[in-house]
């Protein structure tokens, strides 16, 4: 991605980063980097945070396994993190299949990640922000269309989506935004195989924008609800219209 336009606004700014060792929590790193941020990659493991940290161009980040579902160690990445500038979570953990068969404990991890999370996120850094800090969130297209046996991916990205307008209120003058990635071509959808392509074909040929997302189309997005500070309690779609039919 082309970071020219970037360099003003991430120049020395602190930036967390939860979901650092995902796909696109990584290639969100590296531009983040790129472009000048100091960045603290956080996330659940270790070694793939470690992994998003060698492929980085600028400063060293610093690396903080961090557990959204315990309160502590949301608490101890407060601390580590010092004073910050942005806060962003890809953090997902979904819980899908049929009603019937759904596991509590996978449900309440999925709302961990989506919800309870980002309010303890918000609880413990929002007051380690410096002027014109925002947090930024991932929600998700099955929100707007839900699907049979993503109920819970439907409703804990809803959620997020009014969490963020609550948020966006309560914690103002501070930013709140979250992203809604739809159908993205970021390794994810690797373990469908030799079905992969076929897949990502019919995606592309239902949404109106008539193709699949890149990892880049989401970090711009990201970006953009870092970077525009007239930008709060708003959800960016970045789906190719795929809400809307």
């Amino acid at each position: 991605m082309n970071t020219a336009l970037l360099q003003d606004s991430l120049d020395g700014r602190r930036i967390v980063v939860i979901g650092a060792g995902s796909h696109i929590g990584r290639r969100l790193a590296q531009t983040a980097s790129a472009a000048g941020a100091e960045l603290v990659l956080a996330g659940p493991d270790a070694g793939r945070l470690e992994a998003t940290a060698a492929t980085l161009a600028g400063r060293p980040a610093l690396v903080r396994p961090t557990d959204l579902t315990d309160e502590d160690a949301v608490a101890e990445l407060a601390a580590a993190a010092g004073r910050v500038d942005h806060v962003v979570s890809t953090a997902a953990a979904p819980a899908n299949g049929p009603v019937s068969g759904l596991d509590l404990a996978d449900v309440q991890r999925a709302f961990a990640a989506k919800v309870f999370g980002p309010l303890l996120l918000a609880k413990h850094l929002a007051a380690r922000m410096n002027e014109g800090g925002s947090f930024t969130f991932f929600s998700g297209v099955a929100a707007w269309r839900p699907a049979p046996e993503r109920v819970v991916m439907a409703t804990a990205n809803g959620a997020l989506a009014f969490l963020v307008e609550a948020l966006a209120v309560e914690l103002a003058p501070l930013r709140v935004n979250a992203v809604s990635p739809g159908i993205v071509d970021s390794g994810a959808w690797d373990r469908l195989g030799p079905d992969k392509d076929a897949f990502l074909r019919g995606a592309a040929a239902r949404n109106p924008a008539r193709r699949t997302g890149t990892p880049d189309d989401v970090v711009r997005s990201v970006l953009y609800a870092v970077g525009n500070p007239f930008v709060t309690g708003t959800v960016l779609h970045v789906d190719g219209g795929a809400r809307l039919v």
